[in-house]
This record gives structure tokens, sequence and C-alpha cells, in this order.
């Protein structure tokens, strides 16, 4: 299975349509996204399986270069990793 680090490094992370309307929402941007996932560490009790899709979601919180905390959710398929979600835990 590939990792966070080998997906991105090979450009090969996806947004969803829910991810790039939640980042509008909460106004973050991509970069600070990359940056948590490259830099955070992973919230393993947040981690959840989604039986529809029959899968793992998986959690990585961190901070930006600004010093905001998120939460990004992530997930892998055949193809690479999907970005499912990010939410700003500061608001």
């Amino acid at each position: 299975m590939a990792n966070v680090t080998t997906c991105i490094e090979e450009g090969r992370y996806f947004d969803t349509r829910h991810t790039t309307e939640r980042q509008y929402e909460r106004q973050i941007l991509r970069s600070d996204v990359l940056y948590v996932l490259l830099n955070g560490y992973h919230e393993k009790r947040k981690d959840t399986f989604v039986e529809a899709f029959r899968a793992w979601n998986y959690a990585i919180r961190g901070k930006t270069v600004d010093k905001k905390d998120l939460r990004v959710i992530v997930s892998f398929d055949s193809v690479g990793m999907l970005i499912v979600t990010a939410i700003d835990l500061d608001k």
C-alpha cells in the first residue's frame, strides 16, 4: 500500500469534490493541507472504516506554517491517495 509521502512526491494525490468545497468554505489552502500531510502525525483514534467504499479513512493532524491546527482525512485506492476533507480545529 502506498503511503502519504510517496503519493505526494509522485503527484498521486487527488481532491474529492467534498474536499474542494470544504477547503473553500473553511479557507484552507492546498499548501496547508500538503504541509500537514507531510509534517503532521497519524491520529489513529480518528481513523474510520467506510463500509460504502470498503476503505479506511486515515486522520493526519498537524500545524500549518502559520500555526493553524488542521486535521486532514485521506484514503487510498489503486491509483493513489484521496484527500477526503480538511478540518480547521481552531474554529
